[in-house]
């Protein structure tokens, strides 16, 4: 946790913000894996953390905007849980940690809620995404369990996102944390990316290293040869020289706050010449896009920019053709990297995702695209000091999407798709930093981790 006095002034900023109404934060709960005692590694619920900082399962934490009131919700453990944890500090005494004063058994929740509805008062809460939280959630309320997102608090996912989308200072020094962790992960991945090694064997010194520094990974490790597979959690491959292995992967804190770091290493100790090629070109998409952030800058405008970079690279060497800025507006560079650019970063790896995509995203005035590519942008609005987000631009070899495109002859006085099959053996490359939004511009987080040719193949 950080000092009992973050978690006051985060709460007091939200009840400013709320008009009535009561607002009810579940904490998550322990999850079996295949049997009740034998639980998945606990995680804390993101907004429970950040309002309340209890990273223990079993506890609620209500505000009341009317009155002022905070509650904390839970079990003291008894003789049968001393036996097997030993002696745990008292719900008060954590409660006390987080600032709030009151308490009481978690049994009285109930008790609680129903005197609330009683009294016609509003209770607000935010989308479940566990099921068990949307079964505890329907039975307190009296809902349908199928309609518990729905019926979740506008007002208050609106609140919290505004509040959660600018970064403390604290939280930045986390997120920093996060990345250290993460370099060691990756540097690791590049000295072990040598033919005939198992990329399972690589997965799990990775995993291992998020372990022993921090609380794990952020996200499931994405490792493969197979780097056309945007989202590849397959680790059975045996690494094969002239191959390329993207990594994608971040740690969390002992706080939860994530890193999301994506590298590109050729299997063996040199880029050959079509595998140069193609990562300069992600490369300079990448440097090109961080050095457009600043205040008042768009993501859109970042994604566009790395989009006509990238269709610009592809001209050069054949496999796009025409006016770059026609083919950009057209989507036709989506054949060679179908997602946005990257996405907010915090508590959560894609931050806030659970409260609504478009909330966190998009808003009145800017509507998200129906185009294929651009329209997998998850965050397109103007940037603000103390945004956190990923800028991960990447060239795809699809061979699927391409073999689709090509037969329905899809844009193609912009696509040589000729061309395109000669480069199916790259893969994937995929090049990611974290960024934060400075008062004048922008700062990479973090220790920098190596990104070009020459520091790949030095440190080969």
């Amino acid at each position: 946790m950080f000092e009992k006095e973050v978690y006051i002034k985060r709460r007091a900023v939200l009840r400013d913000k709320m008009e009535h109404g009561i607002a009810l934060f579940l904490g998550n709960v322990e999850s079996p894996f295949n049997y009740k005692s034998n639980t998945y590694k606990f995680r804390q619920d993101s907004n429970f953390l950040y309002y309340f900082g209890l990273d223990i399962p079993g506890f609620a934490g209500v505000m009341d905007f009317d009155s002022g009131k905070e509650i904390i919700f839970g079990n003291d453990v008894d003789i049968d849980d001393i036996i097997w944890m030993g002696v745990q500090p008292s719900v008060a005494d954590l409660a006390a940690g987080c600032g709030v004063m009151e308490t009481h058994p978690l049994g009285k929740l109930e008790e609680f809620i129903s005197a609330a509805k009683r009294k016609g008062r509003v209770v607000h809460y935010l989308p479940p995404y566990r099921g068990e939280t949307i079964m505890t959630l329907a039975s307190l309320l009296g809902e349908n369990p199928l309609a518990m997102e729905s019926k979740a608090s506008d007002s208050l996912k609106r609140s919290v996102i505004a509040m959660r989308s600018i970064k403390e200072d604290i939280e930045i020094a986390e997120i920093e944390d996060a990345v250290a962790i993460a370099y060691d992960m990756h540097v690791t991945a590049m000295k072990m990316c040598e033919p005939g090694v198992r990329e399972q064997e690589i997965y799990g010194r990775l995993e291992g290293i998020s372990l022993s520094a921090g609380a794990g990974v952020s996200f499931p490790i994405i490792l493969s040869m197979n780097g056309q597979t945007l989202h590849n959690h397959d680790h059975s491959g045996i690494l094969e020289e002239g191959r390329f292995m993207v990594v994608d992967a971040g740690a969390e804190t002992n706080r939860h706050y994530a890193s999301d770091i994506t590298r590109t290493t050729p299997v063996g100790r040199r880029f050959n010449t079509m595998q140069r090629e193609i990562y300069e070109i992600v490369l300079k998409a990448n440097i090109e896009a961080i050095k457009a952030t600043r205040p008042g800058a768009s993501n859109r405008d970042t994604h566009i920019l790395a989009s006509k970079v990238l269709a610009t690279g592809l001209k050069d060497i054949g496999l796009m053709r025409g006016d770059v800025d026609e083919a950009v507006m057209a989507g036709a560079h989506a054949l060679f990297m179908p997602h946005g650019i990257g996405h907010m970063l915090g508590l959560d790896v894609h931050d806030m995702e659970g409260l609504g995509e478009n909330l966190v995203g998009y808003d009145e005035k800017v509507k998200r695209s129906d185009q294929f590519g651009l329209a997998f942008l998850r965050f397109a609005l103007q940037y603000q000091p103390g945004h956190v987000f990923t800028i991960e631009p990447g060239i795809y070899f699809i061979p699927e999407l391409i073999d689709m495109w090509s037969a329905e002859k899809k844009l193609s006085e912009f696509i040589d798709y000729d061309m395109a099959r000669k480069y199916l053996p790259i893969g994937g490359v995929r090049i990611e930093d974290n960024v934060l939004i400075t008062a004048d511009g922008h700062k990479v987080l973090g220790k920098p981790i190596p990104k070009s040719i020459e520091e790949i193949e030095n440190l080969r």
